[in-house]
């Protein structure tokens, strides 16, 4: 019989073991370029699922599938966050599951991952997780179970170069299905108790949030930006009754506190994140309807994170809100000068999760609220967000790359009406070809490991030892002289004297189109180029 304490027991060891092989997975990216984070996204992913509590088995499932939901970053990360999902339906109801329990709610993870994505792919972790279970039906134990799970799922990982031409060419085999294969057997580890629970968490070389500048707040400073403040609060049946008890009267109290605010029940425990200037208050007011499981209350001022040091207090709602995603100090302050109330620190390598989407249509304090995720792996993320949000009209523009988030933030016209108005915007997102420029990181059958290749999508159009000269061709390849305007957005690696070198090279070589330079500050990408 598998109970709650076995159930997070069986998650903590797939992270953990997802932990030690994180890189890997990450090198296991097809593309020749330093964008694999598939490791980084499902482990972020699943990690927050390990602080889940309950004592039934429908409770602690429903609690992981919640924290894995909000902690998702990127593509992998939230089909992962759905197969949970699934595995909470299917033990919906039980305090324990028997194995016919078990082997259903695993089916309907594989059906709730589908469900996930618009236009499934074969050859990815969602086949890898459909054979896998398929292999496994009908197990008599838990051991037998995972055991098969994960046989099947090993054979199903090692043919999908033959089902996705990018894989086989970069000799590779599918990166979410092997991260999904390391949780699968780390849970075996666990179930045999061989999990070490130091390796979940930030062990083993996991993002962690900077050192603090404590010097940051001096003696002199003025508390201006207030504190992130978040905590789990259990309600109490000597002070309310959990059965009955309406949450919104927390929220509605909150919501006059800061900003920011997260806030969803799950069960008798409320979940809260908020930015107050005074948290003794929210944590004094909100001890009259329950007790704290756990607290965490930081001095904004000290965080790093340039996103948490933008405006904090509370905005009068209005009409129509813009969120955005933007990697690079100029590109947000470009956004940020377009008009976007909200630009998320994000983009290749680093995949905002669900729940700061939530915190951003929060800050955006809009009756409309209009998303550009600007990247393809971060649109599905967008887009889950916006199914969780119920405080306003959340709209995604499916914006796969900072080009077409531009143009089509440029072509936002708030007269419109919504439907009409986001029709407009993604045909202006499709009209925007972009191209990228970066640094191969390993051998292919079209570059050499330093080369500096050009691509636009998936395809590679060119490669040259030399950047600028990568540029110029690129720009060939893009049919740039039947451009109006092409951006050339400079990145972080990129001298200022090359990038101008280039525009002038452009705009001698195009003298019809129009070459607009801008410092974009982009981390990965040492060019784009955007042609409209």
């Amino acid at each position: 019989m598998l109970d709650a304490e076995l159930y997070l027991n069986l998650i903590c060891g797939g992270a953990a073991n997802l932990s030690r092989n994180r890189q890997r997975i990450n090198d296991l990216n097809v593309f020749p370029i330093p964008d694999g984070d598939t490791g980084d996204n499902m482990f972020m992913t699943i990690e927050a699922g390990t602080h889940a509590c309950g004592s039934s088995l429908t409770e602690m499932a429903d609690s992981v599938a919640r924290g894995m939901l909000l902690g998702a970053r990127g593509n992998s990360g939230v089909i992962l966050s759905r197969i949970f999902a699934g595995i909470a339906k299917g033990v919906k109801g039980r305090d324990k599951a028997d194995m016919p329990t078990f082997c259903s709610a695993m089916q309907q993870a594989v059906d709730e991952a589908y469900r996930a994505v618009s236009q499934p792919v074969e050859g990815t972790i969602l086949t890898v997780l459909r054979e896998g279970v398929a292999g496994a039906q009908d197990a008599a134990t838990l051991e037998a179970y995972l055991d098969r799970w994960i046989a099947a799922m090993e054979t199903a990982l090692e043919h999908t170069p033959e089902q996705l031409d990018v894989l086989k060419k970069a000799g590779v085999v599918d990166s979410g299905g092997a991260g999904l294969v390391c949780i699968a057997e780390g849970m075996r580890m666990a179930l045999e108790g061989r999990h070490p629970v130091e390796d979940v968490g930030n062990a083993s070389g996991a993002p962690t949030m900077p050192g603090l500048d404590l010097n940051a707040f001096t003696e002199d400073s003025v508390l201006e930006y207030g504190y992130c403040t978040e905590f789990l609060l259990r309600l109490q049946r000597a002070k309310v009754n959990p059965d009955t008890f309406d949450e919104r009267i927390i929220k509605d109290w909150l919501l006059a506190q800061g900003d920011s605010l997260v806030f969803f029940r799950d069960g008798s425990i409320v979940k809260v994140h908020i930015h107050t200037q005074d948290p003794g208050a929210v944590l004094s007011k909100c001890r009259e309807w329950g007790e704290f499981l756990t607290v965490k209350v930081e001095n904004m001022t000290l965080q790093h994170h340039e996103n948490h040091m933008e405006t904090r207090f509370k905005r009068s709602r209005k009409a129509l809100g813009t969120v955005t995603v933007a990697a690079g100090k100029g590109l947000t302050e470009t956004f940020k000068e377009m008009g976007a109330d909200v630009v998320i620190e994000g983009g290749q390598t680093m995949n905002p999760p669900v729940e700061r989407f939530l915190e951003a249509f929060d800050q955006a304090a809009a009756d409309t609220i209009l998303v550009f995720p600007n990247n393809g792996n971060i649109l599905l993320t967008a887009r889950q967000a916006a199914s969780l949000y119920k405080d306003a009209r959340v709209e995604v523009i499916p914006t796969r790359t900072l080009g077409e988030g531009y143009f089509s933030l440029a072509n936002l016209d708030a007269e419109l009406p919504t439907d009409q108005l986001v029709q407009s915007l993604a045909e202006a997102a499709a009209s925007v070809t972009t191209g990228h420029i970066c640094q191969a990181i390993r051998d292919t059958a079209e570059a050499h490991k330093g080369d500096y290749i050009g691509f636009s999508g998936k395809d590679i159009l060119t490669a040259h030892p030399s950047r600028i000269q990568a540029a110029q061709d690129l720009a060939a390849r893009l049919n740039a002289g039947s451009a109006d305007i092409l951006m050339l957005l400079q990145g972080a690696p990129v001298p200022s004297a090359e990038a101008a070198q280039l525009k002038s090279t452009l705009e001698k070589t195009y003298p019809r189109t129009e070459v607009i330079l801008l410092d974009g500050g982009q981390p990965v990408y040492d060019y784009i180029l955007v042609l409209c």
